[in-house]
Formats: structure tokens, C-alpha cells, sequence
């Protein structure tokens, strides 16, 4: 359960280090998207590792989505992978 968080908290971070590599115009509207969503998503069961694992992998698609939409190197996000697949 303590890793499940810890990962989930290590997503939140890397995800709001992405957001530094938007846009100056974007990264407001971005980090309170991230921040929303990593409020909404904290009643997930965290005893349920396939419900994190699938919440960790959303993250990263998405934030790869975002990256390309802006046209932002996409292996920025490498360490946000890592995080989910470990």
C-alpha cells in the first residue's frame, strides 16, 4: 500500500516537472489539471495494485499526448515510465 502511494506521489512529481516543459503560456492550465486529477484519484484503492498500475499507465499516455501536442521531446517522459512499469 506505502509503495503503491509512493508511486503514485513520484507520478504527481514527474508530472509537474513535464509541466515546466510547456509552454510559459500552458503550464498553469496543465499543473492544476494535474493537481485535480491527483486529488480525484486519491480514493483509488491502493490495496489494488492493477488499479494503480492502470491509473500510473493513463498518467504517462496522456502526458505523452500533451507532450506531442506541443511538440516537446516525448523521452521527457521516460522517468514518468519507469515509474509505472516498475
Amino acid at each position: 500500500m506505502i509503495q503503491e502511494m509512493q508511486k503514485a506521489i513520484g507520478a504527481y512529481r514527474e508530472v509537474l516537472r513535464l509541466v515546466r516543459r510547456l509552454p510559459k503560456d500552458t503550464r498553469g492550465y496543465y499543473a492544476k489539471y494535474a493537481r485535480e486529477n491527483f486529488v480525484n484519484y486519491r480514493e483509488i484503492d491502493s490495496n489494488d495494485p492493477h488499479a494503480v498500475q492502470e491509473l500510473l499507465q493513463r498518467t504517462y499516455n496522456h502526458s505523452i499526448w500533451v507532450l506531442k501536442k506541443y511538440s516537446v521531446d516525448q523521452s521527457a517522459a521516460d522517468r514518468l515510465k519507469s515509474i509505472w512499469s516498475a
